[in-house]
């Protein structure tokens, strides 16, 4: 980022974190992505030489520092994040409408719900989650998900399935970002749930919905005119 010859905080902010993509590597390290090939996986319209780039320069300004782990933000880093989802609740407001195609990835929505699932209505028990996008171009995904730790397989992991999500993609992003409730959605015939009943009735508590949901759904309940409308099935 070139400076902009102004002595001022916000242009001294801006250099800083003005560069394209550095907000959302920052994002992503705030809702607990720590190693470079999370981060990589959920921004994939970002090279690997860049972000290795943005990360570097993340941590010469202090903002990120790696341990043995991976990545983490700094004191700096965590002061962002009320930036950060000040930015979502905005953009929920003002800038957030029906999804583009071009923002419809089905491998990045099924990383991001990887993240979001939480092993522990489920028990010790082992669950497996499958889900159908007809209109995607990868279609099937398969979530195993254990009691600490859920691993997304792009291919049958050859256990038996426990329940079974039907969508198409822009549904189910809606679903994930708070622009639909999935009870409505399984009542309005958008989404369809099918399996084991004990696995179904704790499928609502086990799936955590974006960090930004909260955002999204006050926004449109505040104004739902600004917010956007919902985009029709595919």
């Amino acid at each position: 980022m070139s400076r902009y010859g102004q002595y001022c905080p916000i242009t001294r902010a801006l250099e800083v974190l003005g560069d394209r993509w550095t907000l959302l590597v920052m994002r992503d390290l705030l809702v607990g992505a720590t190693r470079f090939n999370e981060l990589a996986r959920g921004l994939p319209g970002m090279s690997r030489g860049l972000l290795s780039k943005r990360l570097g320069q993340l941590e010469r300004d202090g903002l990120v520092e790696r341990d043995g782990v991976g990545y983490r933000p700094t004191a700096a880093g965590e002061e962002l994040r009320p930036l950060i989802f000040g930015l979502a609740e905005w953009g929920a407001r003002w800038a957030f409408g029906e999804p583009r195609s071009d923002e419809l990835d089905p491998t990045v929505l099924m990383w991001w719900i990887r993240g979001g699932i939480d092993p522990a209505p489920f028990g010790e028990r082992r669950v497996v989650l499958h889900v159908q996008v007809p209109d995607a171009r990868r279609a099937r995904f398969w979530f195993v998900v254990a009691p600490q730790d859920v691993s997304l397989c792009f291919t049958d992991p050859g256990y038996d399935v426990d329940a079974t999500v039907r969508s198409s993609l822009g549904v189910l992003y809606q679903v994930w970002e708070g622009v639909i409730e999935l009870p409505a959605a399984v009542r309005d015939g958008l989404v369809t749930l099918t399996g084991r009943r004990d696995v179904l009735l704790c499928l609502p508590e086990a799936l955590q919905l974006s960090p930004v949901a909260p955002y999204v759904r006050r926004a449109r309940a505040a104004a739902p005119s600004v917010a956007g409308a919902v985009a029709p099935p595919a």
